[in-house]
């Protein structure tokens, strides 16, 4: 059975620096896309980055670029988002999520950025960012 396991979130200020991890069980880590995602409420999740199998290639989002830094830990069966900077506007649930080969054979926009080439979802964490 397939388990994302997000940690890391919490309350900080504006500024701060938050260092999300997601761990995963049940499936070959190294053989699957992931990426982070996150929804604030009354808003449609939105696609936050996304990491390539080997972890060589990163997508994110322009809001988050240059402030967020996702990375891998294939040994660790791990994927984390480094959140600096923080704005209030960045206060969501953050999910991980994870996709086959089959889904996204070749990491490049815009499958790698699609929710919907993502089988498997975390439960997600609260950041809230005060202001």
């Amino acid at each position: 059975q397939v388990q994302l396991v997000e940690s890391g979130g919490g309350l900080v200020q504006a500024g701060d620096a938050l260092r999300l991890s997601c761990a995963a069980y049940g499936l070959t880590f190294s053989t699957y896309t992931m990426g982070w995602f996150r929804q604030a409420p009354g808003k449609e999740r939105e696609f936050v980055a996304t990491i390539s199998r080997n972890g060589d290639r990163q997508y994110y989002a322009d809001s988050m670029s240059g402030r967020f830094t996702i990375s891998r830990d294939n040994a660790k069966n791990t994927v984390y988002l480094q959140m600096n900077s923080l704005k209030p506007e960045d206060t969501a649930v953050y999910y991980c999520a994870a996709a086959s080969i089959a889904a996204i054979p070749f990491f490049q926009r815009p499958k790698s950025t699609d929710a919907t080439k993502y089988a498997y979802w975390g439960q997600g964490t609260q950041v809230t960012v005060s202001s």
